[in-house]
């Protein structure tokens, strides 16, 4: 079996840094910046595969046990952070038995990552809707069929669902019950930057009252 070297693969990272004094005052309008940063030094063209609104959710079960997986981040402002998913998913469920939740943003491109730390509720129902009307048809059949989560006899038996979905709603698709956003109200943001000799950059907002303290990590 042909192996890989992983204990000498590297990439030395760039001097370029992040100081307190540079950041704004409201994490939610850092993140912005950054998106917008890293949306413009990404060319779609070169990298078809990479989508900025990716992120990593993490979340724990009544017992503690941890999950994780890749999710498309579709909303954000002062409330926090919103996903939407099928409520029946083990992402949803754990929500609704432990809040506690993480978002992790992977910007390998621009060498960053952003940290999210807080408490995920769901959406109110108008902005799930609101959502959902936006959403391409397969992708609005696509909450109908999917069980998400749940074991299936086969590939069959998921596309035999969509297509009768697909006849039940010929034209409107309306949002299923079992299905809408999480909203994640973050407690800490941090935002990572790689640096030279793994020193790298780390500012991280912590929530105190209705305002943000920026304290700087060590590597």
């Amino acid at each position: 079996m042909d192996t890989v070297d992983l204990a000498n693969l590297r990439r030395e990272y760039s001097d370029r840094g992040i100081e307190v004094t540079d950041f704004t005052a409201d994490p939610i309008e850092q993140f912005a910046r950054w998106f917008a940063e890293l949306d413009k030094a990404v060319p779609k063209s070169d990298t078809p595969w990479f989508e900025p609104n990716a992120t990593v959710l993490s979340t724990a079960d009544a017992e503690g046990r941890p999950s994780a997986r890749t999710v498309l981040l579709k909303r954000y402002g002062p409330d926090g952070f919103t996903v939407f998913t099928n409520y029946q998913s083990r992402k949803a469920r754990d929500v609704a038995a432990n809040p506690a939740a993480c978002l992790l943003f992977p910007w390998a491109p621009l060498a960053r990552q952003v940290i999210v730390t807080g408490t995920m509720t769901r959406s109110p129902e108008a902005e799930s809707d609101a959502y959902f009307a936006t959403r391409p048809r397969g992708a609005q059949l696509g909450a109908w069929a999917s069980e998400q989560s749940r074991a299936i006899p086969d590939r069959d038996w998921l596309d035999a669902r969509y297509e009768r979905f697909d006849r039940e709603f010929p034209d409107v698709v309306p949002r299923p019950p079992h299905w809408g956003g999480l909203l994640l109200v973050p407690e800490t943001v941090e935002f990572w930057q790689g640096r030279a000799s793994r020193l790298h950059d780390r500012l991280r907002y912590v929530r105190e009252g209705d305002k943000w303290r920026i304290e700087r990590l060590s590597p």
